[in-house]
């Protein structure tokens, strides 16, 4: 009997235009596990639940999911992300806000693309370096190694932690 009521409410939120996760993430193009991880995050609100569980989405809910992929793919971070929502959802916010907060990142896009530089001279500078013959040396593994040498090899990079990144 529970199952039928739930199933019930799950029909009746469809009437009413609520969306399961599977239909906002299509509707979004972000998929069920990001949804899910924004909203522990608290980027989005909590979902409505049916009585079984089911997430329940509305338009508001989407065109938010919508908001937050297109600024994760122009590179903001989750932080900044947080900060854009705010502004976007405060109808009293300054534009001069918002436009600090994209000139920051603006600012840390030109530091990144600087750090991508260097590591293409570096890597073109190594590969110029091996022969790419049948010997086992190799300049390549070896500044990967720590061997290498720095000015040959375009110098060094700043070092990175394993899975660092936004």
């Amino acid at each position: 009997m529970p199952r039928f009521e739930s199933t019930l409410e799950l029909a009746e939120a469809r009437r009413a235009g609520f969306l399961n996760i599977g239909e906002a993430a299509a509707r979004s193009g972000v998929s069920a596990k990001m949804i899910r991880h924004y909203e522990s995050l608290g980027l989005i609100k909590d979902a409505r639940r049916t009585d079984a569980g089911y997430r329940l989405y509305d338009a508001a809910d989407v065109h938010t999911l919508q908001f937050v992929r297109r600024a994760r793919g122009l590179g903001f971070s989750m932080k900044e992300v947080a900060q854009l929502l705010g502004l976007w959802q405060n109808r009293r916010r300054s534009s001069g806000d918002v436009r600090r907060v994209a000139q920051r990142h603006i600012r840390e896009l030109e530091e990144k693309i600087g750090e991508l530089e260097q590591m293409k001279r570096t890597l073109e500078s190594l590969v110029h370096r091996c022969q790419g013959d049948q010997r086992p040396d190799c300049p390549i593994l070896e500044d990967l190694a720590g061997g290498g040498d720095d000015e040959a090899a375009g110098g060094r990079l700043p070092a990175r932690e394993e899975g660092a990144g936004r």
